[in-house]
């Protein structure tokens, strides 16, 4: 047999070059795979090529192929082999372990990976009935060398991982293996304690002498292993084997905290231990790591991780705990952790630039600069949730440190370094050394002043020494936008100071305004950077925010302010749409403070006047009305050829935005006093409701319902914008006016933006993109101003003559013709709704006819769209990604994602519209939603039978009058279970179906209404069962529907019996139970548990897991077969008295 072994091996190792090798043909690497794969399958020389080829004199790589065909054989030819055959190869197996690999620092780890492997999976299948002495050769093999000691800890570690971690075993076998490493824990623990210490012993020995490094070193390795195997256990184990003699285990594993080496999987072993639950009396003992060597230890060795990425989250834990945030040595600690982040908030180490140690690591962990700015700031925001306790802790010396830092910035000269910017010379660019430092000041005096302004009484603020760190940033002059930025941000946080000096306010709005027009060259013809932009819009928003939070205080400079807005509104060019609205809003907070109806509603009037004559002038009447002349006004029907040839439609496009932006930013700032005396004195208030509640008047009123007609046009006439005969008259520069903006488009897709190279550069925009985005702002604006119009107008609002049918003739006109992205901000806006409130009554009275449409469209949107992802994911074949080019891809993931989000937001808005209860964050809204698969609760307790009837809202109730509505939202609930998104499918079985449902399952529902509803259920099973949230959630709704509805419909009896697997006895069993539940006698979990295994069947596997070879474990002679006790007492003559009938043994019977 030796030749044909020896020539396979030949071929197979070839096969394996082929393979492992970059520059191989991927013809003959997949031929080679074929030839590998069939020899584990079908050669009868497995087990002699595996041992032949797994000789340390082989290639590493051909060891390790040598090494899987033996996996491989115990795992898929383990029950057919002779015992002889067993015996031979788990002999050559604990042969190679003791003479088959390199030295410890020698030997590649995917190697010892692979060794360890073929143990447990022996070990897994014969131990401890048919392989006793395991342990002890185990324990024996350590006596051979640090390499023999690691590769056993491997194998414990695994074992430990398959039964109790991943529980890859069948269910009997896993306890006689569970069973049996308990029953010898004393023994394991007392050996890896052992071994743990005399390693660790030798290691700290070994390195002090010169010439034993590589002794010390793999001393240090066993120590590792070890270490990582003692954390595989601690996590399950008995408490008493983890506080053992007085804690001796953490003891030594507080020790090795002072060791560099062993240090971080020390910390790992500590932290599982105290993470334990238990009973209180059980974990008392860990109260030891508490006292003054232990926590010694500890905060030695955390202090040198002070800002690591793994220590912050332990930091912000510490910090924020009641009781040890108050102790003194973690406040002096919080004191050294906010100096220390001086340091580390810094951007620096980028892998393009040398300027920084940390660059010769970003190297090995990032691909560019984009990877490490978006880690980056990863680790910045984390930072800051640790500042912030760290500030509430000591308030007034992180305020030292934050002043000192940012006197020390603006007494520093700047420092371009060597990164040139694009925006002319002696401009810094993002990368510039004072950007960096400016930047990193910046974020860290933002997190402790908005913490100190909130827990800081007004007496104890040092207001002297922050009014001088304000006078410095008001008196700090630069022309470089991005430090100016910077500059603002500091003035913005430092602001509230102003309150206590408030005759230092002017010197304020004199930084500010310069700033609202700022520019590098003026009256420049190229676009500006993206970083002058910023400085004009922070400068803005500056103002806004400050009406906002302070309009009492800002109140005495409102004519200057009016003033200031007046002068730079004269130039129609001068701002931008957006740095319009943004002084318009603050003129209107401030406007508020008048707290008199008349007198406000005279400046809105004034205020509004211009945009209201455009508004409703006959030309701009005509535009808003017809489709065809909006496309013309706006220029969408030119060729556009020279960039400046389009100026007169840009001004056409940007007087529309003003308007709109204008009509926006008056409704949904203009209000009434909040103090209802307040409103009375200043004629806001008009009556009272039955109920005795005020009935309000904004003063925006009029001028608004005058404006709303154009409005409503402009929507449906955006609307009417898809229709073929309209997209026909698109030029062909704006083909793809309507398309996703970039922009959107990397969102949706979660792109990183580019964020390094941009700031200095000039923001070139095409035609078409300029053009895209006006069609987005407006569309969205156009729809915010009716989500703010019904809480702004109140019945003013509401009670609009045929409100109702002119939002559907606007609003719902054409939807089926909207694209996905263009339906989501309707969507938005009615998710945001109010819930309660005087005049829900007569809201939902306007959303009842609205939303039955809108649902009836999106029932059918939706149902389309799903079935195309599904016919395109069933034809996708291996080579469909090489015929189609990259950008049908990217555009079929893009649609694919905008249909997921748009499901999600569909449920909720049905969620928020029909479901009164309390329930979790909308997941429509995040946007990173679909990582949510993997990390789903597999907790159902929200679906629930005892809900009470009550769990509909009132717009609920008012959709359950109508037949036709009702079954129109339980169409989509239910078909929603079937759509390829877990997220989608847990939320509406856990959060929506059994409530809906359980409205009507009294009613006469049609049996072909039961058994599709069934259906679905079981449906979603077959597609989403393998995840265990939806399993969970999905198993309970099938049973509240089965108990529910079973005793009168028998058809899901029927059902029931088209599962595959079922078992009939069973069925009926639960069945004949479930039709009379006089017979039920077994707990709820129970029953849960036999409706499990009945419809098991229905749920489908994984993609990854459908071609997946099968492994069988066989079960062994039980372990701890216990004799049941005689039932018959009264033939018992030992056991005849009636005592013995009541005795404990027989409870159960």
């Amino acid at each position: 047999m030796a030749d044909p072994v020896a020539a396979m091996c030949e071929q197979l190792i070839k096969a394996v070059n082929v393979m492992m090798d970059a520059e191989s043909n991927q013809r003959y690497r997949l031929e080679a795979l074929k030839f590998c794969e069939e020899f584990k399958e079908k050669c009868p020389f497995c087990v002699p090529c595996g041992l032949q080829l797994s000789d340390k004199s082989q290639a590493a790589v051909v060891r390790h192929f040598g090494l899987q065909i033996l996996e491989h054989v115990i795992k898929f030819q383990w029950n057919s082999m002779p015992q002889q055959d067993k015996v031979h190869l788990k002999n050559c197996t604990m042969e190679l372990l003791k003479n088959g690999t390199y030295p410890i620092l020698e030997e590649e780890s995917h190697i010892k990976d692979a060794l360890s492997r073929i143990v447990v999976e022996m070990i897994k299948r014969e131990w401890p009935q048919h392989w006793p002495d395991m342990l002890k050769e185990m324990e024996t093999l350590t006596s051979f060398g640090d390499t023999q000691t690691e590769l056993v800890m491997l194998i414990l570690l695994r074992l430990a991982e398959d039964v109790i971690t991943f529980q890859t075993l069948p269910m009997q076998r896993r306890r006689d293996i569970q069973q049996t490493l308990t029953q010898n824990m004393d023994g394991i623990f007392t050996f890896l304690l052992t071994i743990l210490q005399q390693h660790v012993d030798e290691y700290r020995r070994l390195k002090r002498l010169p010439g034993h490094e590589l002794k010390a070193k793999a001393h240090c390795r066993v120590g590792i292993a070890t270490l990582n195997t003692l954390a595989g256990y601690i996590d399950w184990v008995a408490l008493i084997h983890i506080t053992n003699e007085n804690c001796h285990l953490l003891e030594i594993l507080c020790l090795l905290l002072s060791e560099p080496e062993l240090q971080l999987e020390a910390a790992e072993c500590l932290l599982i231990a105290i993470s334990r639950k238990g009973k209180l009396e059980d974990r008392k003992p860990l109260m030891l790591l508490f006292d003054d060597v232990a926590m010694h230890y500890i905060l030695s060795a955390a202090h040198k991780f002070l800002h690591s990425s793994s220590t912050l989250t332990t930091w912000g834990n510490v910090f924020r705990h009641e009781v040890l945030s108050k102790d003194p040595v973690i406040v002096q600690m919080a004191i050294k952790y906010l100096k220390a982040t001086t340091t580390n908030l810094v951007k620096t180490g980028f892998p393009s630039k040398n300027d920084s140690p940390a660059c010769e690591y970003a190297r090995v962990d990032f691909d560019s600069d984009e990877d490490f700015n978006a880690f980056f700031n990863s680790f910045r925001a984390q930072q800051g949730e640790v500042i912030r306790p760290a500030c509430k802790i000591a308030p007034l010396e992180a305020f030292q440190v934050a002043g000192e830092w940012l006197q020390y910035q603006i007494n520093t000269p700047l420092d371009t370094g060597n990164c040139m910017s694009k925006s002319g010379e002696g401009f810094c660019s993002v990368l510039s050394p004072s950007v960096v430092q400016w930047d990193a000041m910046t974020f860290f005096t933002e997190s402790v002043m908005g913490q100190l302004f909130k827990i800081l009484d007004k007496e104890k603020l040092p207001v002297d020494q922050g009014m001088e760190l304000l006078q410095a940033v008001v008196n700090y002059e630069t022309r470089d936008p991005l430090i100016l930025s910077c500059v603002l941000s500091n003035l913005s946080t430092l602001f509230p100071f102003i309150l206590h000096q408030p005759q230092f306010l002017p010197k304020v709005f004199y930084k500010l305004f310069p700033s609202i027009t700022f520019e590098i060259v003026e009256e420049s013809k190229a676009p500006r950077t993206r970083a002058v932009k910023n400085v004009r819009r922070h400068a803005c928003s500056s103002i806004t925010k400050m009406c906002r939070d302070y309009p009492d205080f800002m109140m005495p400079c409102f004519d200057m302010l009016y003033m200031q807005v007046k002068k730079l509104f004269a130039n129609e060019l001068l701002l931008t749409q957006m740095e319009k609205s943004a002084l318009m809003e603050a003129l209107v907070l401030l406007s508020n403070q008048f707290k008199d109806y008349s007198k406000q509603k005279a400046f809105l009037e004034e205020h509004m006047a211009s945009v209201t004559a455009r508004w409703l002038s006959g030309e701009m009447r005509s535009v808003l009305w017809d489709p065809a002349s909006f496309l013309a006004f706006v220029g969408t029907d030119q060729v556009i050829n020279e960039p400046g040839s389009e100026d007169q439609m840009g001004i056409n496009r940007s007087r529309i935005s003003f308007c709109v932006y204008t009509i926006l930013g008056v409704v949904k700032r203009a209000r009434w006093p909040t103090d209802l005396e307040e409103a009375k004195a200043g004629g806001f208030v008009v009556g009272y409701t039955s109920a005795g509640l005020p009935i309000y008047r904004n003063p925006c009123t009029e001028p608004l319902l005058a404006l709303l007609p154009n409005l409503l046009a402009l929507i449906r006439t955006h609307n009417s914008l898809y229709l073929p005969e309209n997209q026909a008259r698109l030029s062909e520069t704006f083909k793809r006016a309507y398309d996703v903006m970039d922009v959107e488009k990397n969102l949706i897709l979660a792109i990183p933006q580019p964020v390094l190279d941009v700031y200095d550069s000039p923001v070139y925009k095409s035609s078409l993109e300029r053009m895209q985005g006006f069609f987005c702002t407006l569309y969205d604006n156009c729809y915010h101003v009716l989500g703010n119009a019904g809480p702004a107008l109140q019945q003013d609002f509401y009670t609009i003559e045929g409100l109702a049918e002119k939002l559907l003739g606007s609003a719902l006109i054409h939807l089926e013709h909207v694209p996905d992205h263009r339906l989501r901000p309707l969507l938005h806006i009615l998710c945001k709704m109010p819930s309660s409130g005087q005049w829900c009554s007569e809201l939902y009275h306007l959303l009842c006819p609205l939303l039955g449409l809108l649902f009836s469209h999106l029932l059918q949107r939706l149902n389309l769209r799903w079935q195309i992802i599904n016919q395109r994911t069933s034809v996708c074949g291996p080579d469909e990604d090489e015929c189609s080019g990259e950008s049908q891809v990217t555009q079929e993931m893009l649609e694919e994602r905008l249909v997921r989000l748009v499901t999600r937001e569909v449920l909720d808005l049905l969620t928020v519209s029909c479901i009164a209860r309390k329930l979790p964050e909308a997941a429509g809204n995040r946007e990173d939603a679909d990582g949510d698969e993997e990390r789903m609760a597999t907790d159902s307790s929200q679906l629930n039978v005892s809900q009470t009837a009550d769990e509909l809202t009132e717009l609920g109730k008012c959709f359950l009058q109508h037949e036709d509505m009702y079954m129109t939202l339980l169409a989509i609930s239910f078909n929603s279970l079937s759509w390829r998104d877990t997220t989608n499918c847990q939320r509406a079985a856990t959060l929506v179906c059994w409530a809906l449902l359980r409205q009507v399952v009294g009613g006469n529902l049609l049996p072909e209404a039961v058994t599709w509803l069934y259906a679905s259920v079981l449906s979603a099973l077959q597609m989403h069962g393998q995840h265990d949230g939806c399993n969970a959630a999905l198993t309970q709704l099938a049973l509240l529907i089965y108990d529910a509805l079973r005793p009168r419909y028998v058809e899901l009896r029927a059902i029931m019996n088209q599962i595959p697997n079922i078992h009939p006895e069973h069925l009926e069993q639960f069945d004949q139970k479930t039709v009379d539940p006089m017979l039920q006698k077994v707990g709820e979990k129970k029953r849960k548990d036999q409706f499990k295994k009945l419809i098991a069947g229905t749920v489908g596997k994984p993609l990854g897991q459908q071609f997946k070879k099968e492994v069988h474990i066989r079960n062994l002679p039980s372990l701890f077969k216990k004799a049941k006790p005689s039932k018959d007492i009264v033939s018992d003559s030992t056991k005849a008295g009636l005592v013995e009938l009541f005795s404990p043994e027989h409870d159960d019977h």
